[in-house]
């Protein structure tokens, strides 16, 4: 029986199935990561858990953390050291790795420690800052970003909505204590006794979620802002159980004469004071002010920042706490929200490729950069301090 011959331009090797190539998306070099210890404003609060550190070390990067970073939240050098990490008597070693990792903006004499093209990620608080201080990261060729800028996919401020959450609740919270101290009222309402008045100034995230403690409470609420769109929002979510209002001097004037509580929960920047030394003025004695933006400017004429030493003032016989870092009285609770956040958000990056790769592909990922290499690239900070503005788009593309 004869073989039928058949033919064929491809030799017999030719034929044999071969492996199948696949790109590979090249990685980038895995970053040493540095937690430097919080040395202003009594930070107690800090950005990765024992926990995120030991996936971060699982996943190939190098953690420094300076001994006692974790302390104020309860975690101690032990733990992160069986977590994987590196601990360093040294601030300068914590501060030399690829990316830094704080939650306030680091000091004039920490920006000296920092490495040219460092990555630094913080919290800005653009009511504290100075020219000097964007000055310094410049000349330092910085790539950083800020807290307050960090968007996801949805163009949402992720980080700002985690910590607004915390600080609504923590808010109302603090004003509890601070209203047993002056007179004696429990926050909230018991049968029989008339409840205690709190007024909300901004229907943003802290609004929203101080509203709903002090409702939780059993308080009479009412909120104030110029936003229609926020305050429906804040409406349908407490079911119409809050009477809202545009910010009209007289309305707000009359509502703060009756109230117990004011938290100052307005994302804003405000040139002007929404609240004049005039209606504080008129305010019960012993009543409570909680000015929890006050890091972003002062919407309440009489608000002071204050510190953890000496979290409040008084003036006009009214309690004042203007706290930057109000949920740092939380500080377990915050530490390990920001560190969820965080490590999410490095594992991304890891599969993107590396923090450049990000910055090529997402644009999201640009808009939270407010320095690149040095150079300053939002146009509200370049406009507020008199410096320099490039777009970001020109510089990345």
């Amino acid at each position: 029986m004869s073989h039928t011959q058949i033919f064929t331009p491809f030799s017999e090797e030719e034929l044999i199935p071969k492996e199948e190539k696949l790109e590979v998306v090249k990685k980038g070099k895995q970053f040493g990561i540095g937690i430097p210890k919080e040395t202003c404003l009594h930070e107690r609060r800090t950005c990765l858990t024992p926990d995120a550190v030991q996936v971060l070390v699982a996943n190939g990067h190098q953690i420094v953390v300076e001994s006692g970073a974790g302390e104020g939240s309860f975690f101690t050098d032990l733990q992160y050291s069986e977590s994987g990490a590196k601990i360093t008597n040294d601030p300068k070693e914590a501060f030399e790795q690829d990316l830094v990792l704080k939650i306030n903006p680091p000091t004039t004499e920490e920006i000296e420690y920092l490495q040219p093209n460092t990555y630094l990620v913080s919290a800005l608080q653009i009511n504290l800052r100075d020219q000097e201080y964007f000055k310094k990261l410049s000349e330092k060729k910085i790539n950083a970003i800020a807290f307050e800028f960090i968007c996801d996919e949805y163009k949402q401020l992720s980080l700002v909505r985690l910590i607004g959450e915390i600080a609504g609740n923590i808010s109302i919270l603090y004003a509890a204590e601070l209203l047993a101290l002056s007179n004696g009222l429990m926050l909230g309402g018991i049968t029989g006794v008339r409840p205690t008045e709190v007024v909300i100034l901004g229907a943003g995230i802290v609004g929203e979620f101080a509203t709903k403690a002090a409702l939780g409470l059993g308080a009479s609420v009412k909120v104030f802002d110029n936003s229609l769109s926020k305050l429906r929002r804040l409406h349908m979510m407490v079911d119409g159980r809050v009477p809202t209002s545009i910010v009209d001097p007289k309305e707000l004037a009359k509502s703060l004469k009756r109230a117990d509580v004011v938290i100052g929960a307005y994302s804003k920047l405000s040139a002007f004071p929404i609240i004049t030394e005039e209606m504080v003025a008129q305010m019960k004695k012993g009543s409570v002010i909680i000015d929890v933006t006050i890091d972003n400017g002062n919407v309440i004429e009489t608000s002071e920042l204050t510190s953890m030493e000496n979290p409040y003032i008084i003036k006009h016989g009214v309690i004042h706490s203007g706290l930057p870092n109000l949920t740092s009285k939380m500080p377990r609770t915050t530490t390990k929200a920001i560190s969820n956040f965080f490590l999410s958000y490095l594992l991304n990056y890891d599969e993107e490729g590396g923090f450049e790769n990000m910055l090529v592909h997402k644009n999201e990922m640009k808009q939270s950069l407010y320095m690149y290499k040095g150079r300053h690239t939002k146009k509200i900070l370049c406009d507020r301090f008199d410096l320099t503005y490039h777009d970001i788009n020109l510089l990345i593309f």
